[in-house]
């Protein structure tokens, strides 16, 4: 049921004057003998007069209303809910207006609250103590938090940037982000100590578009933590260990005297000497193992060819070459290097992998030096794992005590490179041994 002044009703009510114009007409003109024909022509342009007249009258409040709400619809579209239509009308026009009204505070009180929610997390991200950048599907940087533009100030804007162009505070760092996976990496800062880092990629969608995050976590603090948890538990275990074979020599020493005083038992003699010697020894190779980590020679690098080098590594473990290493030589301890790699390779096989997935790759790095790689398909590891590898006695083996990863870090780190665990795409792990070239190697001794 329509409204009595509704303009389906003006409308109506201009068409139902139109044809009452024209029968009038009609009758007046056959009432004085005129043509009918004429007539006609007369009744049509009088009655379509009328029509566009009342038309007019009709659709002229109709068209005010309209063009009031395409004003409205066109600020809507740039962001601007605060148009408003002056009500009254008891029509549709005065209904779409009313309800374009009820839109427009609905939109503004949505905006405002978006507003409030984005303020809000704009206070938390800058807030955030770690490093926090938003990359857009080309992988340049949208947005960066407070503590991001602290720890990549090398240049004054960080937005707009690509990724690999962002500069990071150490090489090593710099590496882990352009390979974009989850990792912990620690590199040497000039003038400030040794510092670790957690770098998180997620990806996701913002308008349809894939972007992804980058965290940062300084973890330099946690480290040092573990790093005294992790000397007191040497302490406790090679405390433990020495007891363990120091009371058993004490005891076997008093027999000796004994066997040594009563001919009676002087065949034993020999039994408790060798006995003695067993303990002696494996207590030596239990302190070895510690002892190697506090003198490690300073390394004697030359030029090596990676090809002929993991070729006679292959010899001793089985493993895949990924790509063609390069023909340059490169210049390190290759005693050192071999040992370093012997090592991962071990650790890659004891986690489960499978002895075809165990790949060693070595790539050209941007600074003349090398990044070598052990990559495998075993058990993986988490990110308090990654965190702790580098420690000693932090090894799952149980056999083992846990002093292989740490060895590496010290072998690369006198060679002043790093090493970094990440996560491999697929499952798995990935170590990356990056050795500097030379001109890398003397700016950081000399520095």
């Amino acid at each position: 049921m329509h409204r009595p002044f509704s303009l389906e009703g003006r409308l109506a009510a201009a068409a139902f004057g139109a044809a009452f114009v024209a029968v009038a007409l009609l009758a007046a003109l056959a009432a004085t003998g005129q043509p009918l024909s004429l007539a006609v022509v007369l009744s049509l342009a009088a009655a379509l007069a009328a029509a566009i007249g009342g038309a007019s009258w009709a659709w002229r409040p109709a068209g005010d209303g309209l063009r009031g709400i395409a004003d409205g619809v066109r600020g809507f579209s740039e962001n601007d809910f605060g148009f408003r239509l002056a009500e009254g009308r008891d029509d549709e026009i005065g209904a779409l207006v009313a309800l374009f009204n009820r839109m427009g505070d609905v939109l503004r009180t949505g905006r405002r609250e978006v507003f409030e929610r984005e303020l809000l997390l704009d206070a938390v991200l800058q807030g955030a103590p770690m490093a926090i950048l938003l990359l857009n599907g080309r992988d340049r940087v949208v947005y960066a938090n407070a503590a991001a533009r602290r720890m990549f100030a090398g240049r004054g804007r960080l937005a707009g940037l690509p990724l690999g162009e962002v500069e990071a505070p150490c090489a090593a760092l710099r590496d882990a982000l352009g390979a974009g996976v989850d990792a912990t990496v620690a590199g040497r800062v000039p003038g400030r100590e040794e510092e670790t880092w957690k770098i998180v990629f997620r990806s996701f969608h913002l308008h349809t578009q894939r972007h992804r995050l980058v965290v940062v976590e300084t973890l330099t603090g946690d480290v040092r933590r573990q790093e005294l948890d992790a000397w007191r538990k040497v302490i406790r275990v090679v405390s433990h260990e020495v007891n363990n074979s120091l009371a058993p020599v004490s005891s076997l020493v008093h027999s000796a005297r004994l066997a040594a005083a009563s001919p009676r038992h002087a065949g034993r003699l020999e039994e408790i000497l060798a006995t003695i010697d067993e303990r002696v020894r494996h207590l030596s190779r239990f302190l070895e193992g510690y002892a190697t980590l506090a003198r490690i020679p300073a390394p004697a690098p030359e030029p090596v060819l990676w090809a002929a080098f993991l070729e006679s590594v292959r010899r001793a473990v089985p493993f895949r070459v990924e790509g063609v290493p390069a023909p340059a030589a490169a210049v390190f301890d290759p005693a050192q290097i071999q040992q370093v790699l012997l090592n991962l390779l071990k650790n890659a096989a004891e986690a489960g992998s499978p002895a075809g997935e165990i790949a060693v790759s070595v790539e050209p790095a941007a600074d003349g030096g090398s990044v070598l790689r052990v990559l495998d398909r075993g058990a993986g590891m988490d990110e308090d794992a990654m965190r702790r590898a580098a420690l000693p006695l932090s090894s799952a083996a149980r056999a083992g005590r846990g002093l292989g990863l740490p060895l590496c870090a010290e072998i690369l780190a006198a060679h002043g490179g790093t090493l970094t665990l990440g996560a491999r795409p697929g499952g798995g792990t990935v170590a990356t041994c990056a050795l500097p070239g030379r001109a890398a190697r003397a700016a950081a001794a000399a520095g």
